[in-house]
């Protein structure tokens, strides 16, 4: 969300941004809508301030006895009155005009962003080369998958149709590993604090962090019925009244939308909060499932888990100053690194172009993965810092020591990393010519000893 009065004191500057992000200029349409706002505001204000100024008039001439004025006084009340609530409607129905425009407009990108109109035109930031030889070739992790028996995706398109994976015996327990391996190295020597969250939100929460509205057809939503008596008073966003056709009758669902990412309730712990400076930063992981609808994604990456409507990721999410907040990038951005540097894989850093990045973010690096069965670089974690832009939309705040000052947080959310995806990376890249594949040396903790995946007929 922006600040409306930061777009009135550098106009020019606000469309510059967009103009980076390819969008057309939009600062005179928005101040536009500002206008009408406070018009809007100074009607309704100028409508109470007449009537109490009648009131006190009344009183007036009612103690000097003069009914007739009195009587045409109370005749301007009432009718000053009977005008009152549509000046409140439109007042409310200005406001959310402006506000539902501010939502629907991409972040600033900061001004070291590369520009470009897609990702063509990311900037290598930095890389990194394994100590063991990088594969050049070599079989896709579902080939692998396949041949050892362990990667099912016939049986769980008869569960759940398409897009979607099974994991037996050692390639499953191989993902938990994985999981649980990044969790333990962001717990214990990223100083991140775990959270079990529910993975099932209202539509605030994917409001706060811009997946609503503009992404809602990429989102899973459930409903459950509830009783109406249950449903009064509930945030009309989420409850739908649904009216049989044939009876009549009545009947509530609540709505709930399934988590694209753990960013969605690890940064919304902190919607509607004042916190103190002294609490911050605020380091939050958690590993869950996440489900995109891929609504977008027709046609691309259809064989395999690259591109999945269920999967578990770790999420690293940091609450920090707007001081603080570029070098908690930095070191968010370390952290998810550390994650591919301790299972010895090969990979690069990108710094995303303006016409790349996501739409909550100001600035944006994704770590890619060499996977040789593809021979390529695939994205693996992005890290992005946001700026003040989703804890506008929450009402996130802190109290600054000095001063007493309140102001927005700086969020930032970034993957440490999809689980799914450093699975295939490990299984490509681990691979032996007779089709096992070595687990790394980093995983063996959790994988009660086992060094090779052969599967069953091994």
């Amino acid at each position: 969300m922006h600040d409306i009065r930061a777009v009135r004191e550098n106009p020019q500057g606000f469309d510059r941004d967009l103009e980076r992000r390819g969008l057309a200029p939009l600062s005179a349409e928005l101040i536009a809508l500002d206008d009408a706002r406070k018009g809007a505001v100074s009607a309704a204000q100028a409508n109470q301030e007449r009537r109490n100024a009648l009131s006190k008039e009344i009183g007036g001439a009612k103690k000097a006895k003069d009914e007739a004025r009195a009587a045409e006084l109370m005749a301007e009340v009432a009718r000053l009155k009977d005008e009152a609530p549509g000046l409140e409607t439109a007042q409310g129905e200005a406001a959310k005009t402006l506000d539902e425009r501010l939502a629907a407009i991409p972040n600033r990108p900061k001004g070291d962003v590369p520009e470009g109109a897609d990702e063509h035109g990311n900037v290598l930031y930095r890389d990194f080369a394994s100590s063991r030889e990088k594969l050049t070739e070599g079989r896709q992790h579902f080939e692998l998958g396949e041949a050892t028996g362990l990667m099912d995706f016939e049986a769980a398109a008869k569960l759940s149709g398409s897009r979607f994976v099974v994991l037996k015996g050692q390639l499953a327990r191989l993902e938990r590993a994985l999981g649980q391996f990044m969790l333990d190295l962001h717990t214990g020597e990223h100083g991140y604090t775990e959270v079990a969250p529910p993975i099932l939100v209202r539509s605030r929460s994917m409001f706060g962090t811009a997946q609503l509205p503009k992404f809602s057809e990429d989102q899973y939503l459930s409903y459950a019925k509830t009783t109406l008596n249950e449903a009064v008073g509930a945030f009309t966003d989420d409850v739908d009244v649904v009216r049989n056709a044939r009876t009549g009758e009545q009947a509530a669902f609540e709505k709930y939308w399934l988590v694209p990412t753990a960013e969605v309730p690890l940064t919304n712990l902190v919607r509607e909060s004042i916190l103190t400076e002294d609490e911050l930063p605020l380091r939050l992981t958690a590993l869950t499932p996440c489900f995109r609808a891929e609504a977008g994604a027709a046609g691309r990456d259809t064989r395999g888990m690259l591109r999945q409507h269920q999967f578990n990721k770790v999420e690293l999410v940091s609450i920090t100053t707007p001081e603080k907040s570029a070098e908690e990038h930095e070191r968010m951005l370390s952290c998810a690194e550390a994650v591919l540097k301790k299972l010895d894989l090969t990979y690069r850093v990108m710094t995303l172009c303006t016409g790349d990045m996501g739409f909550a973010s100001q600035k944006t690096y994704d770590i890619e993965v060499w996977v040789p069965g593809q021979q390529t670089y695939r994205e693996i974690s992005s890290c992005s810092v946001c700026g003040d832009f989703q804890a506008r939309r929450m009402g996130a705040r802190f109290r600054a020591k000095e001063g007493k000052a309140v102001n927005y947080v700086h969020t930032l959310n970034g993957s440490g990393v999809a689980v799914g995806r450093a699975l295939i990376a490990v299984m490509e890249n681990y691979q032996n010519p007779d089709g096992s594949i070595t687990v790394p040396s980093a995983l063996a903790p959790y994988m009660g000893g086992l060094t090779r995946i052969e599967g069953p007929n091994h």
